[in-house]
C-alpha cells in the first residue's frame, strides 16, 4: 500500500479554518503564531473570524489555504508518511514543504510573494479564466488555438473539466466556441487574472527571483509537480519547476494518473475543503480516499 498526501489550491479558503487546529495542538498554534510573525500581520483573526470577503484579499487567501494544509497535516497525520506527494497549483508548495524541499517558513515566505506578484499582473493585464466541462481536452485544446487573442488550457483538472485562461475578449469567444464544439457547459469564473498563463510572465520573474534565493533540499518523497506531472526527487529540478509553473498549465489529471500507476493506492487531501477528493474519484474510481 503506498500513500499520496494531496494539498488543495486557492478557492478552498472558507471562515474559521483552522481556528480548531490552533485551539487543540499546542504544534498548530506555535506554527500559527509564527506566521502571524513572517507575515507581519494576524492572518490567524482573518482566518478564525474574517468574511468571506476579508478571506479573499490576495495577502491572505493563498497563505491561509498554504498554512491549514500544511498544519493539518503535520498535527493530524500522526505515524503516517506520505510515499509520494502533489498539490493542486498552490497546494505544490504545501507538498514541498511537507515533503521537506523547503522549509516551513521558507515556504510561507514564497506564498506571499507568489500572491502578491500574482496580484500585480492581475491589475496589469484584465483577464480571467473559464471551466469547459463535457469536452475532450484535444477539443479545447484546439478551441483554444483557433482564437487569435492570449487563451490557453490553464488546468487539466479531471477527464471532461478543463480551465482555460487569457484576455477578456479572448475567454468570452473561447466560451462561445467550446459550446460550439460540444462542450455542456462553458463559464468565466470569478476570479481576477489568467492564472497558469503566458499573462503571469511578470510574476514569475518576479517569484523567480525570491525562490533562486531561498535554499531547497531533495525531499523524502518524490514531489509530483504541476508542470510535466512526474515525480522529482532533486532540488534544482524540483526548485525550476516551481518557478515554470506560474506560467504552465496544471497537469492535475496525469500526476494523479501517474501516482496511481506508480503504486499510489491510497489519497489523503490536507487542507480545507474536499476538492481534490472529488477530482481524484472522477479520474479512477479504485482508489481509496481516506477521511
Amino acid at each position: 500500500m503506498k500513500k499520496a498526501f494531496v494539498f488543495p489550491g486557492q478557492g478552498a479558503q472558507f471562515s474559521g479554518m483552522g481556528k480548531d487546529l490552533y485551539d487543540a495542538d499546542p504544534q498548530a498554534r506555535q506554527m500559527f503564531d509564527s506566521a502571524n510573525e513572517i507575515l507581519g500581520f494576524r492572518i490567524t483573526d482573518i482566518m478564525f473570524e474574517g468574511t468571506d470577503e476579508e478571506l479573499r484579499q490576495t495577502k491572505v487567501t493563498q497563505p491561509a489555504v498554504f498554512l491549514h494544509s500544511v498544519i493539518s497535516c503535520l498535527t493530524t497525520r500522526g505515524e503516517l508518511r506520505p510515499d509520494m506527494v502533489a498539490g493542486h497549483s498552490l497546494g505544490e508548495f504545501s507538498a514541498l514543504v511537507v515533503a521537506g524541499a523547503v522549509s516551513f517558513e521558507d515556504g510561507l515566505r514564497l506564498v506571499l510573494k507568489r500572491a502578491m506578484a500574482m496580484q500585480k499582473c492581475c491589475e496589469k493585464n484584465p483577464s480571467t479564466m473559464a471551466a469547459v466541462l463535457g469536452l475532450a481536452d484535444e477539443v479545447a485544446e484546439e478551441v483554444c488555438r483557433g482564437i487569435s487573442g492570449i487563451v490557453v488550457p490553464a488546468n487539466y483538472n479531471c477527464p471532461g473539466q478543463l480551465v482555460i485562461s487569457g484576455t477578456n475578449e479572448a475567454i468570452d469567444e473561447a466560451c462561445v466556441k467550446m459550446k460550439e464544439a460540444g462542450a455542456k457547459r462553458a463559464l468565466k469564473l470569478a476570479v481576477g487574472g489568467a492564472f497558469h498563463s503566458p499573462l503571469m510572465e511578470d510574476a514569475r520573474v518576479e517569484l523567480a527571483a525570491a525562490i533562486e534565493a531561498t535554499t531547497y533540499h531533495n525531499p523524502a518523497c518524490p514531489v509530483y509537480q504541476n508542470v510535466d506531472a512526474l515525480p522529482h526527487s532533486v532540488a534544482d529540478e524540483i526548485k525550476a519547476n516551481s518557478i515554470a509553473q506560474l506560467t504552465s498549465p496544471v497537469r492535475w489529471t496525469a500526476s494523479v494518473q501517474n501516482m496511481i500507476a506508480d503504486g499510489a493506492t491510497h489519497f489523503y487531501e490536507y487542507g480545507p475543503g474536499e476538492v481534490l477528493r472529488g477530482l481524484i474519484r472522477k479520474i479512477n474510481k479504485e482508489v481509496t480516499l481516506n477521511e
